[in-house]
């Protein structure tokens, strides 16, 4: 089997804008996100990693790096097939004026009917990306792959291998820097873990943890 690691990218700045991000470019991980991906990659830095593959945007392969840095032997491969939704005319769009038009709706509710104006529909993007993960399931067997992808392609990759319709994928949580384990082999797939974030409430509690100096000063 192929073992495939569905990871989120870490938190940016570009959320607190009220815009649709998509595609923008020079949309990077904040500070928060930085020491997420930090404690993403000491997460992984004893797993076996043979590949890494990431969205070409600056906030996936800036995840991607944190983790092939305890990989120096691998290249993060760019791959557009795992990148954003490609949201058209309304990428950089403020999300309060997209939420008041009837396609906004149909995106939340049933998302297989959904399109974007001279951008992608949302089962193209489900296809592309399950695609592009049975591509490389073929093309690495028996190997431990990273992807470093976004929420909506991890969630519709998730659903797909469950089962699920896609008007239904968006019951599923995928946090900022998680780990989803997909296996793929000949026959049925399985899911090992989904949104795994133990290494971020690790991260939140070392943070709580009075220092030394904190003693001190205390004292």
């Amino acid at each position: 089997m192929t073992q495939i690691l569905l990871i989120r990218h870490a938190v940016n700045d570009f959320v607190k804008t009220g815009k649709l991000a998509g595609w923008t470019p020079e949309v990077h991980l904040n500070d928060e996100g930085k020491a997420q991906a930090e404690a993403l990659g000491k997460r992984l830095a004893e797993v076996p990693i043979t590949q890494i593959y990431a969205s070409p945007l600056e906030r996936t392969m800036e995840t991607a790096a944190a983790v092939q840095q305890h990989h120096p032997k691998l290249q993060i491969q760019p791959n557009e097939a795992i990148g954003e939704v490609r949201y058209g005319d309304w990428e950089g769009k403020e999300i309060s004026v997209l939420q008041k038009r009837k396609m906004w709706h149909v995106v939340q509710e049933y998302p297989s009917r959904a399109y974007f104006p001279n951008g992608e529909t949302m089962r193209g993007v489900q296809i592309r990306a399950v695609n592009e993960i049975e591509r490389l399931a073929a093309q690495h067997p028996r190997e431990l792959v990273a992807v470093v992808s976004h929420a909506d392609l991890i969630k519709m990759i998730l659903a797909h291998f469950l089962g699920m319709h896609l008007d239904a994928f968006q019951r599923i949580v995928v946090s900022p820097a998680s780990i989803s384990t997909l296996m793929l082999g000949y026959g049925r797939p399985y899911i090992g873990t989904m949104n795994d974030v133990a290494h971020i409430a690790q991260m939140e509690r070392e943070k709580k943890q009075p220092t030394a100096s904190d003693g001190a000063h205390a004292r």
